[in-house]
């Protein structure tokens, strides 16, 4: 028996409750149109006489302003509350009808998001400021790539872009020392989903893979949630401890050699050379995720595993979030000739292509040395935060911390030598409610343990959105943090 459909159709009380909902979760600023009652009407498939009704009740309690000849207008706001969704936890019937992936995912419960909450200073890591972006020569490179390349609207190759390929091709051989053919090169939406991809063809379930400790718990979690068992091996100044691979019988390692993410160490190059030992002895693959390598001021760039690796088993991954925005989805994928059709397969398969528009105005941003001269001044800018971080830090708190991780990228690690680990919630806790944004080190451990086996409080402290007033300022309110807390535990 067909369903009847007619009795679906909206009647004025549902679209009232609707449109009241959203309004009273902020989804329309305060002066906003709606559509017309006629519009709505269209769209929605019901009379005329319907939508005005729901729109006199809105009226009628103060939601809309309506006037004759002109649409409704909203008349009060909430579009500064903070609004969270809760979702539902499902029944564990529906865990059965899941696959092993799916059921993994809903087992990880709610995955970190950035916070909605507005703070004087946020310390966290990866955010880039706004008015650092080249917001002249992207609108210009726009334009360019608009007039080139929209004779006609059709996708893409799952690649990429041919001229950003070409552009990142040359670009990386003068930044990075690294020599690829173009064919190598896949564009990415973000480096996240170059490793999720990665972890789909290279991963099955029973899999094991090598991952530094402390690590990038977004890497961790996309090679875990496909079933394959992580092998945690520790970190020290100078990156993963490369003798304690031993004999481990893993499909892939992934690692930051660069800048390790969060410690900061830099992989030495004997370091490098045991790690691709290992890999050819094990016929693994290694992941390099190269993530922030532009920003390095006080030593000079060792070149990556890819630039003096003899063999085929190594994957550069890079990406722009860092340089230019985390907004902007772009990242790229090195394969060797080995991975190529595999890769290109699966990322087809994922969404065809990464946006095409993007790609070619980063291309011509490339290409134009507007790209290189923008990461020079950042460079400096970013410098000069640094500095002022550890300036701040080590005026406030002298001895009582210690700073790691300082030779590169757009972060630092901070250290509370007389804080226990235990009164790590109540730092965060006060440091937040002061205006201050604060980040722990442990849920980047595996297994989340005390940091470098020590019973303290180690924080993960971004720079690159922080202005140096502002740096200064958070600081002092941080010293005041901890020492609330550290009077409260006394």
């Amino acid at each position: 028996m067909k369903p009847d459909l007619f009795k679906y159709r909206l009647g004025a009380k549902p679209i009232y409750q609707r449109l009241r909902d959203q309004i009273a979760n902020g989804d329309y600023a305060l002066g906003q149109a709606i559509p017309s009652s006629r519009a709505l009407a269209r769209e929605l498939g019901v009379s005329r006489t319907t939508v005005t009704v729901a729109y006199e009740q809105l009226a009628a309690e103060g939601y809309v302003s309506v006037r004759q000849g002109s649409r409704p207008v909203i008349a009060v706001s909430f579009a500064d509350q903070e609004t969270r969704i809760e979702n539902p936890t499902p029944p564990k019937s529906w865990h059965q009808n899941m696959s092993r992936y799916g059921r993994k995912l809903a087992d990880l419960g709610d995955l970190p998001q950035p916070s909605p909450e507005r703070l004087l200073v946020n310390f966290r890591y990866g955010e880039v400021d706004f008015r650092n972006f080249p917001a002249g020569l992207w609108r210009k490179a726009i334009t360019a790539a608009i007039s080139q390349r929209f004779d006609v609207l059709a996708y893409g190759q799952p690649q990429g872009s041919l001229t950003l390929r070409r552009a990142l091709q040359k670009y990386l051989w003068r930044a990075r020392s690294i020599n690829c053919h173009i064919g190598q090169i896949f564009v990415v939406s973000g480096s996240q989903q170059g490793l999720d991809i990665l972890s789909r063809i290279l991963l099955d379930p029973e899999s094991k893979f090598i991952i530094e400790n402390p690590c990038y718990g977004m890497a961790r979690l996309a090679f875990a949630t496909n079933g394959a068992t992580p092998i945690p091996i520790e970190v020290d100044e100078f990156g993963m401890v490369t003798s304690e691979l031993g004999d481990h019988d893993a499909r892939l390692a992934y690692v930051t050699p660069s800048h390790q993410y969060p410690l900061g160490g830099v992989l030495p190059v004997e370091r490098r050379l045991e790690l691709l030992e290992w890999s050819t002895k094990q016929d693994a693959w290694i992941i390099e995720d190269d993530y922030d390598s532009e920003f390095r001021y006080d030593v000079k760039p060792l070149p990556p595993l890819w630039a003096v690796a003899d063999n085929d088993r190594v994957i550069y991954v890079g990406t722009v979030s860092k340089t230019l925005s985390p907004r902007m989805r772009i990242g790229y994928v090195i394969v060797p000739d080995t991975l190529i059709r595999v890769f290109e397969a699966a990322k087809q398969l994922a969404d065809r292509h990464s946006s095409m528009l993007e790609q070619d105005a980063l291309a011509e941003l490339i290409e134009s040395g507007g790209y290189e001269r923008h990461i020079r001044r950042q460079r400096r800018v970013n410098q000069k935060r640094r500095e002022r971080l550890i300036e701040a830090m080590e005026a406030q708190f002298g001895q009582l911390v210690k700073i790691e991780g300082t030779q590169a990228g757009l972060h630092v690690v901070a250290w509370f030598n007389d804080l226990p680990a235990s009164s790590e919630e109540r730092l965060i806790d006060r440091a937040r409610e002061l205006g201050v944004g604060i980040y722990s080190v442990r849920p980047l451990c595996n297994p989340p343990l005390s940091q470098n086996g020590k019973d303290r409080i180690g924080l993960v402290m971004g720079y690159g959105s922080i202005d140096e007033a502002l740096i200064n300022k958070g600081v002092r309110l941080l010293k005041k943090a901890y020492l609330d807390t550290k009077s409260a535990i006394e």
